[in-house]
């Protein structure tokens, strides 16, 4: 009877610590798997955070580049399909106008076209001649006279006519009444430049600007 009790409790004792042994060992996977758990997720993490941080970085680039898109201010070459007939220009670079023109008997001689160079005017190499031009003004494509209205006594304006740069300076200033004819007042023993244009905001006026020649240079 003695011997049957102590085997059982050998029997008891050996299940307890079989049990036992087998909890430990379950805890003890069960935190290897946590903790390999925990880094592969931190990994992931980290790796997933370094991610987005090179996104927003190119997202910025690209914002920035996009910015200076928009404030890029492109410019456009206009090129003119009557350069090739010019023999001369007219430069007055307080408008910033720089414009060729033809010979007086061109079919591109015209204010339609181009600057017009009046007919019965001398070129500006001929002694004490009349250099006369006209020129739309406006708001069209065509208006190259639009800013002559800016010009004032004494401003300058240039011919770049047969390998010579003339130069010339404003003079006098006056308005008549559009009538199919122009009076231009000017000294005759003087080599001078007209411009002539509608007047701005006028209908029925005319504006002519008077120079007279100060110099001229070889170019």
């Amino acid at each position: 009877m003695q011997n049957s009790q102590n085997k059982l409790i050998i029997i008891i004792g050996t299940l307890l610590i079989v049990s036992g042994m087998i909890i430990l060992t379950s805890n003890y996977f069960n935190e290897k798997v946590d903790n390999a758990y925990t880094y592969m997720n931190n990994l992931l993490l980290e790796n997933t955070e370094t991610e987005v941080l090179e996104l927003q970085e190119e997202v910025a680039t690209i914002d920035e580049t996009t910015s200076s898109l928009e404030n890029m201010q492109i410019e456009e070459t206009v090129i003119d399909p009557y350069a090739k007939y010019y023999i001369g220009t007219l430069e007055i670079p307080k408008i910033n106008l720089n414009k060729g023109f033809t010979t007086i008997d061109s079919p591109y001689n015209t204010v339609n076209k181009n600057i017009e160079v009046v007919k019965n005017s001398n070129y500006p190499d001929v002694s004490k001649g009349n250099f006369i031009l006209a020129a739309h003004s406006g708001n069209s494509y065509l208006a190259y006279f639009k800013n002559l209205y800016q010009l004032t006594l004494g401003d300058k304006a240039y011919i770049n006519y047969k390998n010579y740069r003339y130069t010339y300076k404003i003079v006098n200033i006056y308005q008549q009444e559009k009538t199919g004819k122009i009076a231009i007042y000017r000294d005759l023993n003087k080599n001078t430049l007209t411009l002539i244009t509608c007047t701005k905001d006028s209908k029925t006026k005319q504006t002519i600007y008077i120079l007279e020649l100060e110099s001229v240079i070889n170019i």
